[in-house]
This record gives C-alpha cells, structure tokens and sequence, in this order.
C-alpha cells in the first residue's frame, strides 16, 4: 500500500512542480530576465531545465528518503551481488557436502549389512558347533550303551564257561568209572560180552558229550577273549532291527521284509564299518528262512519281527550271518505296573551302598520284564531323578528304613522300550 502511495505522491509532486516551473519560465519570458547575461528566451529554457532537475532530483530523494529496498539496490547492489555470489558457492560446497556425506553413509549402510551377515554367519558357525556337540554326545551315549551289553555279554559267557565246566567234570569222572569198570568186566567176566557192549557203547556216548562240551568250552573261552579284547562288534543272538508288524495284505509282506533287511544291513554296517558309505549287501539271511517268514506275516494279528546275528562277529569281518525271529505282539507291562521292590535298611546309608541296592531293583524290574516277553537290552530312567532320590536316601534320619519301587511309567509291548521310576514309598507301602 505504500508503494503506490509513493507512485501518487510523486505524480502530484512531479505535476506541481511541473506547473510551477512552466509558470516560472512564462513569467521569467514575459518579465524577459536575464540571467548570467544570456538571453531571455534562453534564460526561460534555463530555468525550465532546472526546473525539470528540481523535480527529478526531489522525486529521486523522496523515494530514497521512503523506500529503504531502493536506498539499498541503489548503494548496496555490487555487496549484495557479491554475496549471492559467495552463497550460490557455500551453496555447492554444501551440495556437495552432503552428496560426500550421502556417499558415506551408503559405505556406512553396506558396512554395517556386512557386519551383520558376518553376525550371521558367526551364529550359523555357532549352531553347527552346537549341532556337532550332541551328535558327539549322542555317540558317547551309544557308546556306552554298546560298552554295557557287551559288559553282559562276557558275564554271561563266563557263567556259561563256568557251568560246562562243572558239567564236564562229573561227566570226566564218570568216564573214569566206566573205564575202571569196563576193565574190572574184561578181567573178571569175559563171557559177558552184551554187558561190555552197552558198557562201551556208554562210554563212546559219554566220550562224545565230552568232546562236544569240550569244543563249546573251547568256543566259549575263544568268545570271552574277544570280548575281554573288545573284539566282538556284534555279539552272537544281538537284534540288528526290529519292527512290530501287521500285514492287512499278503502282498505287503515281502515289502515290509526288505525294509527291515535293509535297516539290519545299516545298521550291521554302521557298527562293522563306521564312517563308510553303506554301497553293499554284508547281511546273509538264508532264503528260505525270508520265505517262511513271508508266509508266516501273512496270517491276521500283530507280530514283532528281529533280525538276530547268528554269530559273534569280530573286527574287520565283512559278512554277518543273521536270521528272522517272529513272535506275536503283547502286552509286556501296564502304565503304572509294580516291576520290583526292596527294603533299604537303616543301616543302608552310603551312596555306594544305596547306589548298587538302587542298581539291582532296576536289574530285578529288567529281568521281569524279559520274563514277561520284552525284546528291549535294557530299561530307560532319569538318571537326574535318579540321582536325587540316592541323595535323598543318602540323607534321610537315622535308623528309618526305606521301601523302594520300580514302577513302569508308560505301557509297552513286546518290542517298546521299557520307562520305569524308582520310588521312595511312604511307610505304609503304598506308592503315591
């Protein structure tokens, strides 16, 4: 608004002055002065050119006298020029500034992606690590468990070593009385020759049970320095598979056959040649017994189906001998069955002690239930509770005996393993 009073206050001011300097110059022609001795007529033009200056000189001041915009383009131009200039140029430094810093910040993004899929590595790297560890702890465990049967294994065959042994000797005893008396009968009675025939013939037979029970005695020596060796990779009777089967179809027999010919396989070869590809057949089943096994799948129920090694199998053999074992499934044990029990007296307090009482109530419970049909090498258990409960009996008050029960946690059949818990019974004998 004040813009255009300024354009109208210098159109009045310029009209004023415009008509007082055309009066100025009629009445100085009119009066004919002279000024400066010049004519009057140049005189007149003289003063209407100062006239005219007049007006421009005070509209030029009056507008710089109210327009502060003009005062500084008029005085302050080449300033303000020169620092647009320099602030076009910080102008394009900061430009590109901030493109260096873009670029800086994109190396920053890609350094920080890297790190973090070298994070992501480290924590696959990690996991792997965490993998290997179990399957080591897995095989640890099969292991041991390995270590154990063949730890059964020995004392078996040393029972049986020792049993023929005792066998053999009052067969040997024997035989030197049947000697003593086959000589006795040739001396003293010589017509009595059907009496020295059946005396021979026995003796030829007690002969006979003593060089069979001799070669077993041998064999079994034979195995127990094996297995004192370790040796033996598969014992002799050891199941290599087993699966519980119901056949609907007839067809489907020999099918589910292979598959468990072929699992025994694997797992003959995992335990003769470990670590190698399993590229070939080293189980030898005879036909006819896979024959008369198919057949015998064939008939309705549920069976449970083993494929036993024949013979014990030492390092380094490339062949196992094997053989089906069928048998129809059952119930072994009920969920919450009694297994075994056993009296801890109040003298019974060292963890050895109550360790090995603890030990053979979990071997009475696995002998029961291989009474009653399992196929299963052992039980399964918690060994942290397992553990508590001796530290507990360890630590219970003095002269308190103590009533423990193995109960089965879970029904089984023939081929399931077998979950049993030991408890610590309340003194009126009733689990709780």
């Amino acid at each position: 608004m004040s813009a255009w009073l300024l354009i109208l206050a210098l159109l009045v001011l310029g009209g004023v002055l415009s008509t007082l300097g055309d009066r100025l110059g009629s009445m100085v022609g009119k009066a004919r002065l002279s000024l400066f001795n010049l004519r009057p007529r140049k005189t007149a033009v003289v003063i209407t050119a100062l006239t005219g200056s007049l007006i421009s000189a005070l509209s030029l001041g009056l507008m710089l006298l109210v327009s502060e915009r003009l005062r500084v383009g008029l005085f302050q131009l080449d300033q303000i020029q020169a620092k647009v200039r320099d602030g076009r140029v910080a102008l394009a430094r900061s430009q590109q500034d901030l493109q260096t810093n873009r670029l800086e910040l994109a190396q920053n993004r890609e350094e920080l992606l890297r790190s973090r899929q070298d994070r992501n590595r480290a924590e696959q790297g990690r996991q792997q690590a965490e993998l290997g560890r179990q399957q080591a702890l897995r095989s640890r465990s099969q292991a041991l468990e390995s270590k154990r049967v063949v730890t059964g294994q020995l004392a078996q065959a040393q029972q049986r070593v020792g049993s023929l042994r005792q066998e053999l000797q009052p067969l040997q005893n024997q035989r030197q009385r049947l000697e003593q008396e086959r000589d006795r009968l040739s001396r003293d009675v010589k017509g009595r020759d059907a009496d020295i025939r059946r005396t021979e013939a026995e003796l030829a037979k007690v002969r006979r049970s003593i060089a069979s029970g001799q070669q077993e005695l041998k064999g079994l020596e034979t195995k127990v320095i094996a297995l004192r060796r370790g040796d033996v990779v598969i014992a002799s009777g050891q199941p290599l598979a087993t699966a519980k089967v119901k056949v609907r179809k007839g067809e489907e027999a020999k099918a589910v056959i292979d598959a468990l010919m072929q699992r025994a396989n694997l797992a003959a070869f995992g335990m003769l040649l470990p670590g190698q590809k399993a590229d070939r057949q080293i189980l030898l089943v005879p036909r006819i017994d896979v024959e008369k096994l198919e057949q015998l799948l064939q008939r309705s129920g549920t069976w449970v189906v083993s494929i036993r090694s024949a013979a014990n199998v030492l390092r380094g053999e490339n062949r196992v001998l094997a053989f089906p074992d069928l048998r129809p499934n059952r119930p072994v044990v009920r969920q919450g069955e009694s297994l075994a029990r056993t009296v801890l007296e109040a003298d019974v307090r060292s963890p050895e002690e109550i360790r090995s009482r603890m030990n053979l109530l979990l071997a009475a419970s696995f002998a029961r239930a291989q009474r009653q049909g399992t196929l299963v090498d052992g039980l399964q258990f918690d060994v942290t509770a397992f553990n508590t409960l001796g530290r507990a009996l360890s630590a219970r008050p003095q002269g308190v005996q103590a009533t423990l029960e193995a109960v089965a946690l879970v029904a089984a059949d023939t081929p399931d393993p077998i979950v049993v818990e030991l408890r610590w019974l309340p003194p009126n004998g009733r689990g709780g």
